[in-house]
This record gives C-alpha cells, sequence and structure tokens, in this order.
C-alpha cells in the first residue's frame, strides 16, 4: 500500500518505521527541516510506565483553580474565546470523576507497558544509541503528605502490576547521590525502577534514518494545507509541494491533528497542552542526577542526559502560544536549586517549550476515523515518547488488517461524539 503519514515527531516516525519493515510504500510529510524538530526536541527525557495517566482526575478542578493565582504553579489555565479549548475543559472536567479516571489510567498504562517492550526490542534491532539509561524514576517527596498520598498510587500500582518501592530519605540519597547536596527537606521517595530515560530528538532521529533504510520516503519544509475527502475516503492531500495520492493517510500532526481533521468532519478533542524544558551543561557528575528525578513539589521532572542535565515541566492550556515565558525559566530553575544546587550551568541552559497534545480523557487516539483511509495517531499528551513505538505498531497492524497485540478499542476515535462524521 501507499501510505502517505502527516507529521515527523516520535510519533510519525515510528510509525513509518513500523509501516516500511512491513513492506509498505511508506512517505512522511513534514513541515520543518527535519525529524523530532517541534514538540518530541526538548521533552523531559523520560519513557515511564507507571507514571502514564490523565491530566484528569479527582481534585483536579479545585487544585487548578487555586493554581491560577500561584505564580509558580506547575499547571495554567489562560483561558481564550476559543470553542475548542471550552469543548475540551468541559470532557476534561467530566472525566476528573474517580471511575473514569481510573479507566483512562489503565488504558494509558497498559500502552505504556506495551510500547515500552516495543522500543526496547527496536533498540536492539537496530543498535540505537540516544543516551539512554534504564536506572528507573524517583518521585520525590519533601512534605509528610506527600508521603502519606503516595499509598493511593502505590495501590494502583500494585494492581497494574508495576515494580515500584518506598523509599525513606536516606534510600532516596543511596538511589540518587547528587540529592547529598540539596538543602531542601527529603521526607522520602518512590521509585519505579523500569523506566528509561534519553534525548528524544536522538531517538528520533535515529529512527528516521532507519525507516529511510527500509524505503521510507521523507519530504522535509513540506506543510500539508488540506485533506481531500471523496466517496467516503481521503482521495488525496494538498501540500505545499502539490496534491499527493495515497492508499491510506496517517495523521500525525500532534496539537494539530485536530484543526486539520475537522476540516473534514472529523472532531476528535485534542488540545495543545503547553509544557517547558531547560536544557544545561553537567558541571558536577556527582552532584547531578543519575536518572530522572520528579519532584512532587514542583511537579519538575530533572534529567540525566549524557553531559547535560534537563528540567521539564509545567504545564499551560494557553492555546498555540509558543511565547518563551521568563517566569517558567525562573520556576525550572528554583527546582533545580532546590534538588541539585551544584549540578549544572543555570546560566548557560537552552530554554525551550513545546506544545503537548492533550485527550481530555488522557489516551491517545488510534485507528481509523470518519473516512475509510484515514487513520489517526495522536492526542498522546506527556507521554508522546512513552507510547509512541506501541502507537505505531497498533497502528500499522491495523492499516495491514493484523490483529494489534494490545486491544485499540480504549483509544478509538469513535469515543468522542463527532469522531465519525463521514460526510
Amino acid at each position: 500500500m501507499r501510505i502517505l503519514i502527516l507529521g515527523s515527531g516520535v510519533v510519525g516516525v515510528t510509525t513509518a518505521y513500523y509501516l516500511a519493515k512491513l513492506g509498505h510504500q511508506v512517505t512522511v510529510v513534514e513541515r520543518q527541516p527535519g525529524p523530532g524538530a517541534e514538540t518530541s526536541f526538548a521533552n523531559a527525557g523520560e519513557v515511564t510506565v507507571g507514571y502514564a495517566g490523565p491530566w484528569s482526575g479527582p481534585g483536579l478542578p479545585l487544585k487548578a483553580m487555586k493554581w491560577m493565582f500561584l505564580r509558580n504553579a506547575p499547571m495554567k489555565f489562560r483561558p481564550k474565546p476559543d470553542l475548542a479549548m471550552l469543548r475540551w475543559l468541559h470532557l476534561w472536567w467530566k472525566h476528573c470523576e474517580v471511575n473514569r479516571y481510573t479507566a483512562n489510567k489503565e488504558a494509558m498504562v497498559a500502552l505504556a507497558r506495551y510500547s515500552l517492550g516495543c522500543l526496547q526490542t527496536l533498540r536492539a534491532e537496530l543498535s540505537l544509541e540516544y543516551e539512554q539509561r534504564t536506572l528507573g524514576t524517583l518521585q520525590l517527596f519533601r512534605k509528610p503528605e506527600q508521603m502519606r498520598a503516595a499509598a493511593k498510587d502505590m495501590a494502583v500500582l500494585a494492581r497494574l502490576g508495576i515494580a515500584h518501592s518506598l523509599l525513606s530519605a536516606d534510600e532516596c540519597i543511596r538511589t540518587e547521590p547528587g540529592l547529598a547536596f540539596s538543602q531542601e527537606h527529603i521526607e522520602g521517595g518512590l521509585l519505579l525502577p523500569g523506566d528509561e530515560t534519553g534525548d528524544c530528538f536522538a531517538f528520533t532521529k535515529a529512527v528516521a534514518e532507519h525507516a529511510i533504510r527500509a524505503g521510507a520516503e521523507f519530504r522535509f519544509g513540506t506543510t500539508v494545507t488540506g485533506l481531500v475527502r471523496g466517496s467516503g475516503r481521503i482521495t488525496h492531500v494538498e501540500t505545499t509541494i502539490g496534491p499527493i495520492e495515497a492508499d491510506a493517510v496517517v495523521v500525525a500532526l500532534g496539537s494539530h491533528s485536530a484543526t486539520l481533521l475537522r476540516k473534514v468532519g472529523v472532531n476528535i478533542p485534542v488540545y495543545p497542552l503547553k509544557g517547558y524544558s531547560l536544557t544545561m551543561p553537567l558541571l558536577n557528575e556527582s552532584a547531578g542526577p543519575c536518572s530522572t528525578v520528579l519532584d512532587e513539589t514542583s511537579k519538575v521532572a530533572i534529567t540525566r542526559l549524557g553531559n547535560r542535565v534537563r528540567a521539564g515541566g509545567i504545564a499551560e492550556l494557553a492555546g498555540y502560544d509558543l511565547a518563551l515565558r521568563p517566569a517558567r525559566r525562573a520556576s525550572l530553575e528554583t527546582a533545580v536549586r532546590a534538588l541539585f544546587p551544584q549540578a549544572g550551568d543555570l546560566a548557560q541552559g537552552d530554554f525551550w517549550c513545546g506544545l503537548r497534545p492533550v485527550t481530555p480523557d488522557g489516551p491517545p487516539v488510534l485507528g481509523c476515523a470518519g473516512h475509510s483511509n484515514l487513520y489517526l495517531n495522536t492526542g498522546h499528551g506527556s507521554y508522546g515518547w512513552t507510547m509512541a513505538c506501541g502507537s505505531a505498531q497498533i497502528t500499522a497492524d491495523l492499516i495491514s488488517r493484523k490483529q494489534p497485540a494490545l486491544p485499540a478499542h480504549p483509544y478509538a476515535a469513535q469515543r468522542y461524539a463527532g469522531a465519525t462524521l463521514n460526510s
């Protein structure tokens, strides 16, 4: 089959590789000059199974309202007169109910676990190098109430079969010796030893190279301007280099997927949630993180990437705004100074932001929608890299009329009204 993939972030690139490996004629269209240049470029660097979960959850609406008035809040709403944002917020509010949260969390963890296995197989088969480490994630608690609240998380992890350990303060420092340099009180932590870390941008570029070797073609510097439909299918895709025909089209445009799809009657509530990162040179190896430390107080993840340290986090619901706000940089710097004060050169840090494509319920949107040859692979939120390989394999299986190893229905677009309009 001739398959056209729109977008070459980590999701689009892994999809291209799996489809090319199956013998399909794959073309990837990307507006940037190379792969992984947008949201995949400088994310927090985590591949996590246990922490995969929705932004919606019990108690979050109340917390979000309180955070609106805090300067260094981990989540910020900037309401706009935007119908897509209002729809997203309405659905998000509904999915904060405990039973819906639990079902969505389980669906996300199942996909994350499957995807991690796919990534590990891919890494071994292709001998990939991307500054990867397999030392887990340490969720750090600075307050007694955070330690007590971990019991709920541990119950969920135990039920889902995710390896985890509750650590004392001394055990946290033995796990992450760089924390010994912190002047902050450490109450304890929750270790997920199965998590991995690495440079998502380097991973994406490496997989793109292997996709090309497998026969995929990448057309960089090419912008998609529209989908053209007829007789219940997409007949071709309009681009800045002219129309491109294909037997199947995969939309993997992250936060921009919904805007394109609305033009052909497919309405999915994928909306951007802006995130920030700060990547700095490592000054003192013994004073830096070994893997990822997720600070429960600031909601900032601090990760070791070779000879660099990256702090990533913060969530802004602010539309498609890509402005770099100095206050957000200050929040990241504050988190690094608090836990690893001698680790990185903050003054030389590269400040970045990207748009996470978030669904209101949490799981991504995978599979056929609206038209017989239109496939979606988008809406992964903060877990694009965590879920990329698994989502790509499921997408490749569905297009190839193969039964996916993981049931695809929890991620289908049909769970949203308007996603199956066929007009």
